[in-house]
Parts: structure tokens; C-alpha cells; sequence
């Protein structure tokens, strides 16, 4: 399989496989009664989404359940600070290169035009800077509730003979 040359005849390719392909999505959601959506760029790089609901409403969801996941996992099994910010740089390392590639191909099929911006990409991350937030907001939560149990635990409590001492100051002062 290979880029098809004339644009004429790729916008009519893409057209045909994008009806296609959304009604394949109709199908498995009808059948499965799974949430399916797809969103996709035209290579002139207009938006297209169909869903078996709002795409946007799977969207959602989708980041719901990914946010959710982010912090069982965090909760679970990652005790440590490091290894979420370890998985977080991951993610948005693989996001850099998703965007190195689109940018690339770009080039290849429009040389010298001005590459958009891809806003599916910018929402991504504004999502994931969310999540980092959310976590971070967490991990400082808890590090404050621990910190205090500590503090809670060190203090002193009163000895008898300096209560029974602040007692007779009083009463001698009155």
C-alpha cells in the first residue's frame, strides 16, 4: 500500500473509505452495543467524527475512564512520586513522536505549506497536564495528611505535675 499520487483522486479514496469505516463503527456498536466512535483528519485536514453517541460524549469518557485508571494504578501500586512522573514523561514522549511523524508526513504531501496545528493533540495534552495536576495536587494531600500524623504523634502530651502546678498558680493568683 502507497500514498496515492493525484490529490483528486485521494480525496475520492478518502471520502468512500471514511463512509465506509463509519458504518463498520455503526455496525460493532449496534451489535455490541459497545460506545464506538472514530475521529479522523482529511488530508486537507478537516475534522470528521461519527459516533454511535456524541463523539464528544465518548471523548469524554474516554479520558474519564484513562484519568480514573491513572489514579487506581497510582493509588494501587505506585507508592512512589517518581515512577507516575516516570509514566507521565513516557506518554507525552510517545505523543512528541506521534506529532514528529504527522508533522513529517505533512511536509511530504504538502511541501512548503504551513503545517496546522492539531488540535486532537493540544487537547491531549491539555488532558494529560490535568491528570499530572490532579495527581500532584493528590500526592501533596497525602504527603500533608502523613506529615501531620507525624507532627500529631511527636507532641507532647501534658505531664500531671505541670497541670496540677498551672492549677495552683491560678489559684494562688485569685
Amino acid at each position: 500500500m502507497k500514498l496515492i499520487e493525484s490529490e483528486k483522486a485521494r480525496a475520492v479514496s478518502f471520502s468512500k473509505r471514511k463512509n465506509t469505516l463509519f458504518q463498520q463503527a455503526n455496525k460493532l456498536a449496534t451489535m455490541s452495543g459497545a460506545d464506538v466512535g472514530v475521529l479522523l483528519f482529511s488530508p486537507s485536514g478537516k475534522p470528521c467524527s461519527n459516533g454511535s453517541t456524541s463523539i464528544e460524549e465518548i471523548i469524554d469518557k474516554y479520558f474519564k475512564v484513562k484519568l480514573e485508571e491513572s489514579q487506581h494504578v497510582y493509588v494501587e501500586g505506585k507508592s512512589n512520586g517518581f515512577e507516575v512522573l516516570e509514566d507521565f514523561h513516557k506518554e507525552l514522549e510517545a505523543l512528541e513522536e506521534k506529532e514528529k511523524k504527522r508533522k513529517l508526513m505533512y511536509k511530504i504531501m504538502h511541501p512548503g505549506l504551513e503545517i496546522p496545528q492539531d488540535k486532537h493533540m493540544v487537547e491531549q495534552k491539555l488532558a494529560m497536564k490535568l491528570r499530572l495536576k490532579k495527581v500532584l495536587e493528590e500526592t501533596k494531600s497525602a504527603i500533608l495528611t502523613e506529615h501531620l500524623k507525624i507532627d500529631l504523634n511527636v507532641a507532647r502530651e501534658p505531664e500531671e505535675d505541670e497541670s496540677s502546678e498551672t492549677r495552683n498558680y491560678h489559684e494562688v493568683g485569685n
